[in-house]
């Protein structure tokens, strides 16, 4: 265990064993919602602005706004269920994301929705964040790495499948409609969290954290909590700049009709899906640290051929073989990093959780815009903001190895 850290609450004592699958799936659907409603509403842009007599530019506020407020809402959470528990601040949460959910359905303006869409986002980020330190709580070790890989098949993939899911409904449905099915989702969000999730950091275990705030602080300075944060967020950003370019490579540089673009962009969900799977199998007989070895050097790999096919000129329907690899290494990863970085730092997980999804969302806003610089038709910029992130993401991984002076 690391050094520098105070007792674990009472409520982890003796709790490396599994945590219930109901409880994890309620979990696994705090960890979508927040990207369900990022993506899902993005094919619905145009008819948005026509409705609301907007430009490309206001519309995109929507998306702006809501990103702001679940990374700022993940700062704000985390603290406060490390001081007030974990249950109270997830029913507030919970409770503003419907109402929220409600004004953008009903908005009559852009300025009411993307004022709707900030709040959407600081509400959602509740779920987000208390959903790993609910985790972090109640399992250390395997355990822990087992649950975060499970709970990583659905909100890992949810960023890969929203999309997907929103240009089929869009058009039926339209913009109202589908941010409707967002709303429904926080409603399901709300009755889970009343009937499911009872409190697992209880007062007992505040005190204790207060009792010992000075090693909890350490531990969140730690090179082993900021190496898989940081080994964590550079390969989330990796899926991030795959996702960000996939409509231009699969279409405009591959070829692909908008069929074959959701049959290979399946594949690859479904690739991420069972590598999660896998790693949670695996986590009882491997060590979490090797998965997530093995998983950052199967994404430095597809990363650096996808780059080395984008610069050279290779034909080009060998990048969707390397994004393949890249992304499909990632199952191995996202779970793992999680569970390695709430575990070196125990006595403060909400805000340990915070800061991971913080620099999880502040990445993956700063790596979407770069790989379209240049243009449609190269995939050079996709590749070095690829291959760049999973090179740190390795570099950090091995920082956390280190021993802390």
């Amino acid at each position: 265990m690391t050094t520098g850290t105070i007792a674990q609450p009472s409520v982890r004592a003796g709790r490396e064993g599994k945590i219930g699958v109901g409880l994890l799936l309620v979990l696994a659907l705090l960890s979508a919602v927040a990207p369900f409603a990022t993506d899902l509403y993005l094919p619905a842009f145009p008819t948005m602005a026509a409705d609301l007599a907007a430009d490309a530019s206001g519309i995109q506020l929507t998306l702006t706004g809501f990103l702001v407020g679940v990374a700022a809402g993940q700062l704000v959470f985390g603290p406060l269920s490390d001081r007030f528990g974990r249950r109270g601040p997830l029913l507030i949460g919970a409770a503003a994301l419907v109402l929220s959910s409600v004004v953008a359905v009903l908005a009559p303006t852009l300025e009411v929705l993307v004022a709707a869409r900030v709040v959407q986002g600081l509400a959602g980020a509740a779920g987000m964040v208390l959903g790993r330190a609910i985790i972090a709580d109640l399992a250390i070790g395997a355990a822990a790495a087992r649950a975060f890989s499970l709970m990583m098949i659905v909100g890992g993939v949810a960023p890969v499948v929203a999309p997907l899911v929103g240009g089929f409904i869009s058009g039926p449905l339209g913009w109202r409609g589908v941010l409707a099915v967002v709303l429904g989702i926080a409603v399901v969000m709300l009755v889970a969290v009343v009937l499911v999730v009872r409190e697992t950091h209880p007062a007992s275990a505040r005190a204790r954290r207060t009792e010992g705030a000075d090693g909890g602080r350490r531990a969140l300075r730690s090179r082993e909590y900021l190496g898989y944060a940081f080994a964590f967020a550079f390969a989330f950003a990796v899926m991030m700049a795959y996702i960000s370019a996939s409509p231009f490579l699969y279409q405009s540089m591959l070829g692909l009709d908008e069929v074959q673009y959701g049959l290979l962009f399946g594949a690859n969900a479904l690739a991420l899906m069972v590598t999660s799977a896998l790693s949670a199998n695996l986590a009882a007989r491997v060590a979490p640290r090797r998965l997530l070895g093995w998983g950052l050097s199967g994404t430095l790999v597809g990363s650096v051929l996808f780059f080395v096919i984008a610069v050279t000129g290779a034909p080009v329907w060998l990048l969707a073989g390397a994004v393949f690899l890249a992304i499909a290494a990632l199952g191995l990863v996202l779970g793992n990093a999680t569970a390695l970085a709430q575990g070196a730092a125990p006595a403060a997980a909400g805000t340990a959780s915070a800061l991971l999804g913080a620099l999880q969302f502040g990445l993956a806003a700063l790596v979407s815009p770069l790989v379209g610089l240049g243009g449609e038709t190269t995939a050079v910029p996709c590749g070095l903001v690829m291959a760049l992130s999973a090179a740190i993401a390795l570099v950090a991984f091995g920082v956390s190895a280190r021993r802390r002076g």
